[in-house]
């Protein structure tokens, strides 16, 4: 299991932007790619994990930030969620600052999560400007990254939006399936809705096809009507099906550490040097 602590930075001097109708923005050096699917079960977290793993590989600065109050990433990568002193559930109260609440193993850095964050979700629904709290708490911090992945939780509820307002990026994985056109498309409806009201600047970077199972007519065909009906480009290449996937979290690891030869993780590897050339 990989070896985490407590870690704080120093804050550089963000660039900010007005957003009409909120408040400054910050304008990243570094791209903010938000991780999202309102479907559970499509691999965002461990999207993030391994992509986070594979570009500091190629020897860029990463930050994750755990956005789901079940704290599913924060355990990924061998972190006992209940054991945490401060989560990002504290930065968005305005508690601590982001830096305050960051963990690293040497690799990456993480802003973890915990269950109290479901808490926050409630008070931001009282908050003005409450779209924006996430990308406020950060801007002290991502421009120490070339990189910083927000890990979205499996709705599209105000901490969704946070991610997506904050983000200069979206990312979308799917699992190949019949359902993936449905939630695929109300996530394109959020991602309007974003570009509208609170950050017209916001990209998509495309869709990743995970759990993919190219030996079926299906998966085949599923990935072909998402891209066609969406007019979303799938990224190459598909991330293929796994036990070596699923066996990680178990360690605490990304699957580039714990089956650093198998298919998946080549797959993630070209992933991540694909998504580095698109941004």
């Amino acid at each position: 299991m990989e070896e985490w602590r407590t870690q704080s930075h120093a804050p550089t001097l963000p660039i900010t932007r007005i957003v009409s109708g909120g408040p400054p923005y910050t304008f990243c050096m570094g791209a903010v790619i938000a991780v999202a699917n309102q479907k559970g079960g499509v691999a965002k977290t461990t999207t993030v994990h391994t992509l986070a793993v594979a570009l500091a590989e190629r020897g860029k600065r990463v930050l994750m930030v755990d956005l789901d109050p079940q704290a599913c990433l924060t355990y990924e990568v061998g972190i006992d969620p209940e054991t945490l002193d401060l989560s990002i559930h504290d930065v968005m109260l305005g508690r601590v600052s982001a830096a305050e609440a960051l963990a690293d193993n040497g690799i990456v850095d993480l802003l973890p999560s915990s269950i109290d964050l479901a808490g926050s979700e409630i008070h931001l629904l009282t908050k003005t400007g409450r779209e924006f709290v996430l990308g406020k708490a950060l801007e002290p911090l991502v421009d120490n990254y070339d990189y910083t992945f927000i890990d979205c939780g499996p709705s599209l509820g105000i901490l969704t939006l946070n991610g997506l307002t904050a983000a200069t990026h979206v990312l979308i994985p799917f699992q190949a399936e019949t359902l993936s056109h449905r939630a695929v498309g109300q996530l394109l409806e959020t991602v309007e809705d974003v570009r509208h009201y609170t950050n017209p600047d916001l990209e998509i970077l495309g869709a990743v096809a995970t759990m993919y199972d190219g030996r079926t007519n299906l998966a085949k065909r599923v990935v072909e009507e998402v891209a066609e009906t969406h007019g979303l480009e799938v990224i190459e290449p598909p991330i293929p099906r796994s036990v070596r996937v699923a066996e990680a979290p178990e360690r605490g690891r990304s699957v580039l550490t714990h089956a650093g030869s198998s298919k998946s993780a080549q797959a993630y590897r070209e992933l991540a040097a694909e998504i580095e050339r698109r941004t």
